[in-house]
């Protein structure tokens, strides 16, 4: 079984849209058995499986922030989206749980002050130091061509942490969690170049180098 974390203490960074498409990628394009588990109050992930029709690859989610997180030995993948602000002893149940965090930071100068105080948190937190857990950083909503496109690869650059891909603002993340799919289950024509975009976080998480050598 493996377990990924989205995660990132500032709200709004699309913590849940990449969980969702997630969950969606290793359910229709992988064929595995995925467990969605929310731990944000707000449900944000629940409410996307919530309008997806049953004709797609089923997904199981959980309302993790309410219970203790129960999974069935059949799970494949247990795709965890973090809720915000999450620090301190919280930080550490959800990191103990963990081989993998995806780390989203928008091109804004206030995300990347918020991001830079967060990381050396994480950095600190005991499964990280002994390698126990591995963190890739993605570049979210990102408008290339643009200055601030430009700060903000300096600044994950600085992160000394994988750069492991940048995906592009666009709408088509909101039409897709209307329906409650992700874009991997849109038609290829419309999301091309979002499928593009994931190749490289896809590729990554599927190799050991998102894996501790434990």
């Amino acid at each position: 079984m493996r377990t990924i974390l989205v995660l990132n203490a500032k709200g709004g960074c699309g913590k849940s849209t990449i969980a969702t498409n997630l969950a969606s990628y290793f359910a229709f394009e992988m064929g595995k058995k995925v467990l969605l588990a929310d731990y944000d109050p707000q449900e944000s992930s629940l409410a996307w499986l919530q309008a997806r029709d049953e004709s797609w690859p089923l997904i199981e989610g959980v309302a993790a922030y309410k219970k203790p997180l129960r999974v069935a030995k059949d799970t494949d993948y247990v795709i965890m989206d973090a809720p915000a602000r999450v620090h301190g002893k919280e930080l550490t149940q959800l990191m103990r749980k963990v081989e993998t965090v995806i780390f989203p930071v928008l091109p804004s100068p206030i995300d990347m002050r918020a991001a830079t105080k967060y990381i050396e948190e994480v950095k600190k937190n005991g499964r990280v130091t002994r390698k126990e857990v591995k963190i890739g950083v993605v570049a979210n909503r990102v408008r290339e061509n643009t200055v601030i496109f430009s700060e903000l690869y300096d600044f994950i650059k600085a992160m000394k942490l994988p750069y492991v891909a940048t995906l592009r603002d666009t709408q088509n993340y909101i039409r897709a969690e209307d329906r409650g799919i992700g874009i991997f289950e849109m038609a290829p024509s419309q999301v091309y170049q979002d499928l593009e975009d994931w190749q490289p976080l896809t590729k990554w998480l599927r190799s050991k180098r998102s894996m501790p050598q434990l």
